[in-house]
């Protein structure tokens, strides 16, 4: 059985303006693009009833969180029949997800989803800083990690990244491949916020972050928002945009929410919502025409390439030599904006949006050239993922 039987599609995106250290709150942002998302999906707010954000209103400094839900309906003075928010959830689009529950199920009819963030700005006198305006005593999870100094997700992550070099010979020539792809998309992309074209020297000369991290593997804090529009299919006919179905979907996670106590470190959560997605959809890997995956550092992209089945366990590197595999006209175009790494880190909604735009064949001058039915959309790292396939109606 398909992910809530195709009743949930998507029927409209919209982004704010996006960019570094813009000077503007993330409020503002989430107003804008949300306005833009109603619009786009040739909806009034008079037909939003109800409101979906992640993390939501949780204790974060620098710019992390943006808006919350409640932000967002207050200001627009919504009537919502259901909302939500939360952080421990199947990634930045575990939300989304419950968004599409609700009304496949029939709480909503039309739900406004967004991710806002305004990292750049709030981050502006240093991020060590902004990070850092009270003492905390460590807690959790992060009492294994902080005191030792790994307090940064670049620590955790670079950790997976050697064990799976050590296991199966991944080298950061390969992974860089992945990352100048990425910045030759951004190129094609005017919203990107870095376009200028990079080379393997400058990859590889850049200076180092954690190993085997240097400052091109990790994202870019930006100031933006992005919003979606999920509905009801039956509610959808006639309105701006073909639908686009959430044809599948994948939030498992098999094992404990850990950064580091995995029991295979070679994988992450993503191949546990990739695994679950699959089970529920005779669709397959080969089906799937182009890929939006998360890169918020180059490797998760690497994981979710893995997890998705484009590639078996273990053998990513071999992929990444073969730059036909996943070049804008190879294969399996992966991240046609760019991602992360060069358009900017709108945390996880991006993948979305672009995944959307190339369905309805609106993404400009970066539109892939074949025909474009089905995408495969991976969100998140370390335990927590999830992933969808959406399906142009």
């Amino acid at each position: 059985m398909s992910f809530v039987e195709n009743r949930a599609v998507i029927t409209g995106v919209g982004q704010s303006q996006i960019g570094r250290r813009i000077g503007r709150t993330g409020i503002d942002l989430a107003l804008e693009a949300a306005e833009r998302a109603v619009a786009h999906a040739g909806l009034t707010f008079d037909d939003i009833d109800g409101v979906a954000s992640y993390p939501g209103p949780v204790a974060a400094e620098g710019g992390f969180v943006g808006a919350t839900t409640h932000d967002v309906r207050d200001a627009f003075g919504l009537r919502t029949r259901w909302h939500v928010s939360g952080v421990e959830t199947s990634g930045q689009i575990g939300t989304l997800l419950d968004a599409a529950a609700a009304v496949a199920s029939g709480r909503a009819t039309h739900v406004l989803c967004f991710r806002s963030v305004w990292e750049a700005t709030a981050q502006a006198g240093g991020r060590a800083a902004a990070l850092t305006t009270k003492s905390v005593r460590a807690g959790g999870h992060s009492e294994f990690r902080v005191p030792f100094g790994a307090a940064s997700p670049a620590n955790w992550i670079g950790m997976y990244a050697q064990r799976y070099m050590h296991e199966f010979g991944l080298t950061r020539e390969q992974i860089g491949k992945l990352v100048i792809n990425s910045r030759a998309n951004a190129g094609l992309n005017p919203d990107a916020i870095y376009r200028t074209p990079m080379t393997m020297e400058d990859y590889l000369g850049a200076r180092m972050v954690s190993w085997p991290f240097g400052l091109y593997d990790c994202d870019i804090p930006a100031d933006g928002a992005t919003a979606v529009i999920v509905s009801r299919r039956e509610a959808s006919a006639g309105l701006a945009n073909p639908a686009i179905s959430i044809a599948a979907a994948g939030a498992a996670l098999d094992e404990r929410h850990s950064w580091d106590q995995r029991a295979d470190l070679t994988t992450m959560a993503a191949h546990d919502a990739a695994a679950s997605m699959w089970e529920t959809t005779g669709l397959t890997p080969a089906d799937v025409d182009f890929a939006t995956l998360y890169d918020g550092f180059s490797y998760l992209c690497t994981q979710w390439i893995e997890a998705f089945g484009f590639t078996e366990h273990g053998k990513v590197g071999p992929f990444l030599d073969d730059e036909e595999n996943y070049r804008l006209d190879g294969r399996l175009p992966i991240n046609p904006h760019g991602g992360q790494l060069s358009a900017g880190r709108l945390h996880g909604y991006g993948f979305v949006h672009e995944a959307c735009a190339q369905l309805w064949r609106q993404a400009g001058e970066r539109q892939i050239a074949k025909d474009v039915s089905l995408a495969a959309v991976g969100v998140g790292g370390g335990p927590e993922a999830g992933c969808m396939l959406l399906q142009l109606a």
